[in-house]
C-alpha cells in the first residue's frame, strides 16, 4: 500500500548504543550503558543546550534525542517544522514512569508522591517536549500498540497528508521500558528518496537500511 506522491525524506534510530541517520551510524557507544547514563553522554557530546532535558523522563528524553538529530539533519525549512504533525506510537506507553510514581505511594511511612515525575504518566508528554523545542504547532497523536505497526503510521500520516493538515508529518516509535529502549523517527513529505509505503516503513525500522 502506498501514499501517492509522498517519500520518507530522513529518518533517524537509536538503539543498543548507537545512533543511525538514514541508515548510516554516526555515533556509537557502549551498548552496556543504562540508558540514563547514554542519553545525558549524547547531550553533552553532541553540544545540545536545553535545560530542561534533564528534568524528563527516559521516554521524553528518548523522543527529544531522535527528534533533534532527525530534524537537524533533515532539509525542512524552521517554517515547516512549526506546521509539522507528529504521529508517535509504542508498546509501554508510559509504563518505566509509572513505576517509578509508584513507588512514590506505595511507602506509607515514605509517601511522595512527586509532580515531576507524575507529568510523564502519560506517552503523549514526548511529543510535548518535542513541540515545544522546535515550536510545532500541527496535529499530533500518540498510539500505543501490542508491536510496531507500519500500517497505523501509514494510515494516520497518509489522512493528515490527504487532508491538507499538515504538509509533513514526523511519524515512528518511541519506547523504553527499564533497560530496553528504541527509537525510529522519520518523516514524511512531498519529496524524498524513500517511498512512502507500509513495506518501506517496516523495513527501515528492521534494517535501518532500504533495498528496493
Amino acid at each position: 500500500m502506498s501514499n501517492k506522491n509522498y517519500y520518507i525524506s530522513t529518518y533517524c534510530s537509536l538503539q543498543n548504543g548507537a545512533l543511525f541517520v538514514n541508515g548510516k551510524a554516526t555515533l556509537e557507544m557502549d551498548r552496556s550503558l543504562p540508558f540514563i547514563v547514554l542519553a545525558k553522554t549524547i547531550y553533552k557530546e553532541t553540544g545540545i543546550n536545553y535545560p530542561k532535558f534533564f528534568k524528563m523522563d527516559n521516554l521524553s528524553k528518548l523522543a527529544f534525542l531522535t527528534a533533534e538529530f532527525l530534524l537537524e539533519h533533515s532539509a525542512l525549512s524552521e517554517k515547516d517544522v512549526q506546521k509539522m504533525g507528529i504521529v508517535l506510537s509504542n508498546k509501554s506507553a508510559s509504563l518505566d514512569t509509572d513505576r517509578k510514581h509508584q513507588e512514590s505511594i506505595s511507602d506509607d511511612k515514605n509517601y511522595y508522591p512527586s509532580p515531576a515525575t507524575f507529568v510523564y504518566t502519560l506517552p503523549n508528554i514526548g511529543i510535548g517536549e518535542i513541540s515545544i523545542r522546535h515550536q510545532i504547532k500541527g496535529e499530533n497523536a500518540f498510539f500505543v500498540f501490542n508491536t510496531f505497526n507500519a500500517k497505523g503510521l501509514f494510515q494516520y500520516a497518509a489522512s493528515l497528508l490527504a487532508s491538507k493538515k499538515s504538509n509533513h508529518v514526523l511519524c515512528g516509535w518511541v519506547d523504553v521500558d527499564k533497560e530496553e529502549y528504541k527509537s525510529y523517527f522519520y518523516i514524511v513529505s512531498k519529496e524524498g528518496m524513500y517511498p512512502h509505503t507500509e513495506e518501506v516503513i517496516n523495513q527501515l525500522y528492521i534494517n535501518n537500511e532500504w533495498k528496493p
